[in-house]
């Protein structure tokens, strides 16, 4: 019963990147790929009847992890408090920026929450890719069973870890590249005209750029936590995602160049998902490995007891299946191209 609750976290994760992976990525490109206030009302519309729902799976998987595996919410959110504290911040500026934007017409009131919108969703985007790197690459869990760190020390892997180190930084870099991408693909099929266009021609470089770092984050893996790769080997089932994983990848290509938009973004996804799945498929049964020593590793076996996540299940699945009914309602709702007109703020 725990590996099905490790397997549900994973996916309500898995999700939330994906869903909001491409509106934090839009805030990303958002002062690179618009030269106009037209232009930049049109992003807000593509993005602007989902964006706060796509939130809410971030807050979905919180409260499952509550649920399934409390001991590790409770040692996670007091070790990285700081962290915690930014994002909280930045997705509150993000939406302030967002709502507000256009309240006025005034260029400079405007101009100051587009560079919001965009700082916000940049730094949420490398402070969440940096705490993906200091989950792989294991916290100083002790024999209090807690930790600390300091938002960064030594900017090592070793010794006296912080939040931030090399590993953990590029680790950051390559989620806002990856969610430029991403958004990049989801803007493509949003948009028309110039600004698909100009969208279009970012996004070659910018997938040039992902793959670039993809290999160097899967080397600097290696080389910190190579268990993962030793976990990997001894599990067939996972084979798949790397081939899933790199056919995604050309088909993100093709559809660049041969102007299949959704296929397109559906491959960003599935490249996204793939390499996230893979991910919580080699950390498997950790969940918050200890650099103190492994004896103090979190894994699944901190899960609530038995019988609670059994129930637990039982009321997941309806809930899920209704909140997966109406995201599909809701991209049919907002299907087609957004336009300026269409953002009301």
């Amino acid at each position: 019963m725990a590996t099905a609750w490790f397997i549900l976290l994973g996916f309500m994760l898995i999700v939330y990147v994906v869903l909001d992976g491409f509106d934090l990525g839009a805030g990303i490109l958002h002062l690179f790929v618009s030269r106009s206030d037209e232009d930049r009302r049109t992003i807000f519309a593509a993005i602007g009847p989902l964006w706060d729902g796509n939130e809410v799976w971030l807050l979905a998987a919180g409260g499952l992890l509550v649920f399934a595996f409390p001991h590790v919410y409770a040692v996670a959110f007091s070790g990285f408090y700081l962290p915690l504290m930014l994002v909280l911040w930045l997705l509150v500026l993000r939406g302030i920026a967002i709502e507000l934007r256009s309240h006025h017409e005034n260029p400079l009131w405007r101009q100051f929450f587009d560079v919001t919108f965009a700082v916000a969703s940049t730094l949420i985007a490398l402070v969440l890719g940096a705490a993906l790197g200091n989950v792989i690459r294991g916290v100083p869990i002790d024999a209090s069973g807690y930790f600390s760190v300091a938002l960064w020390a030594s900017f090592t892997t070793t010794g006296a870890i912080g939040a931030i180190d090399w590993y953990t930084l590029s680790v950051g870099v390559f989620a806002i590249a990856a969610l430029a991408g991403h958004a990049a693909m989801y803007l493509r099929w949003k948009t028309s005209g110039e600004l698909q266009a100009r969208v279009t021609r970012a996004a070659r470089p910018i997938w040039i750029v992902v793959c670039a770092l993809a290999v160097l984050v899967t080397i600097e893996t290696a080389l910190v936590r190579p268990v993962l790769f030793a976990h990997l080997g001894g599990r067939p089932g996972l084979w798949i995602l790397p081939a899933i994983i790199i056919a995604a990848i050309v088909f993100v290509f093709l559809s660049l160049a041969r102007g299949r938009e959704l296929v397109g973004f559906v491959a960003s996804a599935l490249v996204i998902g793939g390499l996230l799945g893979l991910t919580a498929g080699a950390l498997y049964p950790l969940i918050l490995p200890s650099t103190v020593d492994a004896a103090y590793n979190l894994d699944i076996t901190s899960a609530n007891d038995r019988a609670s996540l059994a129930i637990g299940l039982f009321w997941w699945i309806p809930a899920i299946v209704l909140a997966l009914g109406y995201f599909t309602y809701l991209f049919r709702a907002f299907r087609g191209k957004a336009t300026a007109a269409d953002y009301h703020a």
